[in-house]
């Protein structure tokens, strides 16, 4: 097993230009490389979930991919645009001495990231505007699960790019269709982005799901 932060690599080594869907594939697949893995399976969440739908579509090395987070079909590509353009937008804020940042209070949160740090995620936003996720389930080959919590969902205001979008929704009303597109489907009930991609719901999955997968195999 390979573990590799790429999403703290990028937060720190920002590519404000250059995080395309191409290069983030060419990325994991040096990681890959050496490691000495030909064949491989991806496990990503959120963002990172997305870019194995990516990453399956640009090498036929995938032996299977889990997308944890994020809908398989009908992604809130277009809808996450304006939320990663108003991040860019207050990036670099500075906090004053003894102020509090608290995440959880998107009304009065500073985003004190680099400039440079928040721009790549719109670079990677704008190159998938036109991306039709359905189109290309066919060239999906390898075997594959999607699982999200059934709270999952992003809701801000005009702050943020007036972004409504439930990431669980695709995959729970048309859960039936993913599967005969052959997606195997895990709802985890209750839980929310954040709660869903602790290692204590994750782990389990993942080992239960690639040894059935792997004695299917076999």
């Amino acid at each position: 097993m390979v573990a590799f932060d790429y999403d703290g690599h990028n937060l720190s080594h920002p590519k404000p230009d250059t995080m395309t869907p191409d290069n983030v594939v060419r990325d994991i697949l040096a990681v890959a490389d050496a490691a000495g893995a030909d064949r491989f399976a991806y496990y990503g969440y959120s963002w990172l979930g997305m870019i194995g739908l990516q990453l399956a579509l640009r090498t036929d090395r995938l032996s299977a991919l889990i997308m944890g987070g994020f809908p398989p079909i009908n992604g809130p590509y277009v809808e996450l645009l304006p939320f990663f353009e108003a991040v860019h937008a207050q990036s670099g804020a500075q906090l004053k001495e003894g102020e509090k940042n608290d995440p959880a209070d998107p009304d009065n949160v500073k985003v004190t990231w680099s400039r440079d740090t928040t721009r790549q995620f719109v670079t990677l936003f704008q190159a998938l505007q036109d991306f039709d996720d359905e189109a290309v389930q066919s060239r999906i080959r390898c075997p594959r699960l999607c699982f999200v919590g059934s709270e999952d969902k992003i809701d801000h205001g005009e702050r943020w790019g007036n972004v409504h979008v439930s990431l669980a929704a695709p995959i729970m009303n048309r859960r039936e269709e993913l599967e005969h597109l052959g997606w195997e489907v895990r709802v985890l009930e209750g839980l929310n982005h954040v709660q869903a991609m602790q290692p204590s719901q994750v782990v389990p999955i993942l080992r239960s799901w690639l040894a059935a997968a792997r004695n299917a195999k076999n």
